[in-house]
């Protein structure tokens, strides 16, 4: 086990032994703290599969470490922050296939039996030829759940990491580590990315961190299909996670309770729905078992670039194409040193001001 911090690792450790006792291996000796620690799990020969559950600034260069040492992954969503970390997955994802390892991303909705049913039904025609999708994470700020670590007697770099959720170059803010969950919906049912994004957003109530608390964005899809897309991290309005499609026959809603269809070919499915959090790392191991590799790496960094997109878009306040983005764009967040140090905190973006990298 690997963490940045000794007191997360122990807390983790304990917990776990407390849960299984007779199942956790683990020791002191296997439990390792820093940045570079990572290495060390990679480099073990009693290690198979690797969950990499890290803030998602480090996901590119751990997957790529995990995939060079032969180590099949789950990696949790977001796949990166930035472009230059998206093209790393992607390249990481190709070294996959080649040695067929199994790459399951955090995109548990790909594992979901409703989503997947409803989507089959859809790719089949029942909802006709599709004409707009819309994808919301609308809900409440994360103080609620999550406990700010002040910053007394500890260095930026830690105080980031340790609030890793409120800083644009730890999380990629929440349209990348949150929304990103409907937009992989939207990607799945139309078959491919966006080609370009315009977006905007603010920051109307949030006071922590440098990230905005609500996002809107317009991406055009193939064939001029329009995806709207909404995230909002703000307490006391009206929230709203969920997918919906309109087709020409009718159109199909999906969320995480439940998923329909309504026009021609109407359908509701109420047959069984595993978790899909536990469904997926089902998956990953049967995967490996039978000697077929999974691989999601390509299609969870697509749908990170387009979340990424949306961002840079709302920032700058610019429109972006697709090629750009993920071809020419030079935006790279990396702190300049990976140690606990100085690490002023970059100021909150502001469109019209905020360039193009």
């Amino acid at each position: 086990m690997v963490d940045f911090f000794q007191n997360k690792l122990d807390d983790c450790l304990s917990r776990l032994k407390g849960k299984f006792p007779d199942r956790v291996t683990a020791t002191n000796e296997t439990c390792f703290v820093g940045f570079d620690a990572y290495q060390k799990i990679y480099s073990s020969d009693t290690v198979d599969v690797v969950i990499e559950a890290t803030p998602p600034h480090f996901r590119p260069k751990h997957l790529k470490a995990a995939i060079e040492a032969g180590k099949h992954i789950f990696m949790e969503k977001p796949a990166g922050v930035d472009p230059v970390g998206i093209r790393s997955v992607i390249a990481s994802s190709e070294l996959a296939g080649k040695k067929g390892l199994s790459i399951v991303a955090g995109t548990q909705r790909r594992h979901q039996r409703h989503y997947i049913e409803i989507i089959k039904r859809i790719h089949d025609g029942d909802i006709g030829e599709i004409k707009a999708a819309y994808g919301f994470w609308n809900g409440g700020d994360m103080l609620g759940y999550w406990q700010i670590v002040p910053h007394d007697n500890i260095s930026d770099m830690e105080w980031q990491c340790r609030n890793w959720p409120w800083f644009v170059w730890t999380s990629g803010d929440h349209i990348v580590e949150q929304h990103v969950h409907n937009l992989d919906v939207i990607n799945w049912v139309l078959k491919g990315h966006p080609v370009s994004a315009m977006g905007m957003g603010g920051r109307q109530v949030r006071t922590f961190g440098n990230m905005y608390d609500h996002f809107a964005v317009e991406f055009e899809y193939p064939n001029k299909i329009i995806a709207e897309s909404m995230c909002r991290q703000i307490s006391g309005c009206t929230d709203r996670v969920s997918e919906l499609f309109v087709g020409t026959k009718g159109r199909a809603y999906l969320d995480g309770g439940t998923a329909y269809i309504e026009g021609e070919k109407a359908y509701k499915y109420e047959g069984e729905d595993p978790n899909p959090y536990v469904q997926e790392h089902k998956d990953l191991i049967n995967a490996i078992k039978s000697g077929k590799p999974i691989n999601e790496g390509k299609q969870v960094a697509e749908s990170t670039m387009v979340a990424i997109m949306g961002r840079i878009s709302t920032y700058t306040g610019r429109q972006l194409n697709w090629d750009w983005a993920m071809n020419s764009s030079k935006l790279d967040l990396t702190p300049p040193r990976y140690e606990f140090g100085d690490l002023p905190v970059e100021p909150v973006a502001v469109p019209g001001k905020t360039q193009l990298v």
